[in-house]
């Protein structure tokens, strides 16, 4: 079902697009919050989601993670027609349950600075705008609203209300402590995912 945003009214909406501008430490393109998860660095939430696409196949997951940015490890996972070919038969059913841990990993390692710019989005709707994307995010059309799903957006509002709902001092550890989704095959170059443990 397509949800319906009207981009000229950006008061109403965090509205994400490119990295540097506002709302863009959002973004799973941002490449300033670097991830461990096996003990292993990943570079961006990005990597890490596209990684997860080839649980079998840790020879690709290595060429994901070793790009040098964000853009570049999406497009090393589209490599070669390999979400075509390789990608877990179950990715439909999982994508969200792995995106949304992908989400609160990123909030374990950086809980001040990603904690802080979902908080600051308050009430407002957190919309991805896409050219093409209608699934994670929104497309402008001619009359300047944006429209599509809004994954990644409703993925990051369910992620701050919970935030928002826990703020008092010394609640901050529950988000360290980030377990692996209830999704079979959760394997980062062949080692089963356990219990990611974030920064204070």
């Amino acid at each position: 079902m397509d949800w319906e945003w009207n981009n000229t009214k950006h008061a109403n909406c965090a509205v994400i697009f490119k990295v540097k501008e506002e709302w863009g430490e959002l973004s799973n393109m941002n490449n300033d919050f670097p991830l461990r998860v096996n003990g292993i660095y990943v570079g961006s939430s990005e990597a890490l989601y596209q990684a997860m696409r080839y649980p079998h196949q840790p020879d690709w997951q290595k060429e994901i993670l070793d790009a040098p940015h964000a853009m570049m490890a999406k497009m090393k996972s589209k490599k070669g027609g390999r979400r075509k070919t390789g990608s877990r038969p179950d990715w439909e059913a999982v994508q969200l349950d792995i995106m949304r841990w992908c989400l609160r990993v990123k909030l374990a390692f950086h809980f001040r600075e990603f904690g802080r710019i979902l908080r600051a989005s308050n009430k407002r709707a957190i919309v991805e705008r896409s050219r093409k994307d209608r699934y994670w995010g929104a497309v402008a059309e001619d009359d300047a609203v944006l429209r599509g799903e809004n994954w990644l957006g409703r993925l990051l509002m369910e992620l701050r209300d919970e935030v928002a709902a826990h703020t008092a001092p010394g609640l901050e550890p529950q988000f360290l402590h980030v377990p692996a989704p209830t999704v079979p095959d959760m394997r980062l170059l062949g080692v089963e995912i356990g219990t990611v443990e974030g920064r204070k």
